[in-house]
């Protein structure tokens, strides 16, 4: 039986780390202080908002709920995120999306200043993940994946890592992340060719594709850990589940992260804490 990689203690250690930077910033008399655009009152939007706002308040930084109308007309919105990437007492922009269609998703992704891309969305982020720098932030999923395997102290240098998955989100810069750390990576996705073969001779597969349970233990092996990144909700068993069908696999790996409770549940404290690292970032500047 697989040892399950869980999230709630990765979080704490990241929390910790937060809120004494927090704390040190603080007695200079800055508090690090995030912002949240919303537009509308979608439900897994207020649901991820309440999530950072109490991520937050754990650890002493400061939030802004900047909410407008579901119908908001584009020059206010743009305005709206001008604004907040002007504002140098907000140090980091959440932007729930997706977005209304008429506001034009890619186009309010780019506008947000990448120093204060807390979520890593903008493409100056991304490009700092390629280029190994400190530009901008990681995408925060991605970066969870990466706190579970160094909390859990599982080595990635030299390993034969499958990614399956290779969304702006997820696959393609966790890959990258993966690839800075030394790591062998083998980026696949739902059109490759005898997927299964490749995701067993990997020592370490991380699941980010976004469909329920389709990777069953054909695609898994003995001593295998198993990152799975995906969360879906199941009608056949009313509770949410990852791309691994995790019945068939635990037993034969030997770690892997439960869904709910592994990955996802890192998120916010990593949204948080590059909160705070964009504050020390500015005061530098």
């Amino acid at each position: 039986m697989a040892n399950l990689l869980k999230g709630k203690d990765v979080a704490q250690a990241v929390n910790l780390r937060s809120k004494v930077d927090v704390d040190t910033l603080k007695q200079l008399g800055i508090t690090p202080t995030l912002a949240i655009l919303r537009v509308g009152n979608n439900e897994s939007d207020l649901s991820y908002e309440k999530g950072a706002i109490k991520r937050a308040n754990e650890v002493g930084v400061d939030v802004k709920s900047i909410v407008l109308d579901e119908n908001v007309d584009i020059d206010t919105f743009y305005k709206t995120l001008e604004n907040l990437n002007n504002d140098d007492s907000i140090h980091g922009i959440l932007m729930l999306r997706p977005l209304p269609n008429y506001l034009d998703n890619e186009r309010a992704r780019l506008s947000i200043d990448p120093n204060k891309d807390v979520d890593g969305c903008t493409n100056g982020s991304l490009s700092g993940v390629f280029t190994n720098t400190e530009y901008g932030f990681a995408p925060c999923t991605a970066q969870a994946a990466i706190e579970i395997l160094n909390y859990y102290n599982i080595d990635v240098k030299g390993k034969n890592i499958v990614v399956i998955g290779r969304s702006l989100v997820v696959g393609k810069p966790l890959s990258m992340m993966l690839l800075n750390m030394n790591s062998t990576v083998t980026i696949c996705h739902t059109k490759t060719i005898d997927l299964p073969t490749i995701s067993r001779n990997a020592d370490i597969v991380i699941c980010a594709i976004g469909k329920l349970e389709t990777l069953t233990a054909d695609y898994f092996s003995a001593g295998q850990t198993v990152i799975d990144v995906g969360i879906s909700w199941s009608e056949e068993k009313q509770k949410l589940c990852g791309d691994v069908l995790f019945d068939e696999v635990q037993p034969l790996v030997e770690n892997i992260t439960p869904v709910p409770g592994g990955v996802g549940s890192v998120t916010t404290s990593i949204l948080i804490n590059h909160v705070v690292e964009a504050c020390k970032r500015q005061c530098k500047n």
